[in-house]
């Protein structure tokens, strides 16, 4: 019994583990290392961004509510 909780609790950890960013999962898709793996990530969580900042969503709020509107669109729109 316990090594199929272990099993499960394994999976569950690796499932999260690799859907936590989506930038990171296409940058080891194509093989980066180091600085050009850094830049990848930083432009991809940079464009996603600019893509939630310019939905519908956001060009009819303001202030508080536009910004966690934008966490959320990119936490979602990556994976995280």
């Amino acid at each position: 019994m316990k090594t199929i909780l272990f099993a499960i609790a394994a999976l569950f950890v690796a499932n999260v583990s690799y859907a936590e960013n989506a930038c990171e999962m296409k940058a080891a898709e194509k093989k980066l290392n180091g600085a050009a793996k850094n830049s990848f990530i930083k432009k991809c969580e940079k464009d996603a961004r600019a893509v939630c900042e310019n939905d519908e969503i956001s060009k009819r709020t303001n202030g508080a509510a536009k910004e966690a509107h934008i966490k959320k669109c990119v936490k979602d729109s990556l994976g995280n």
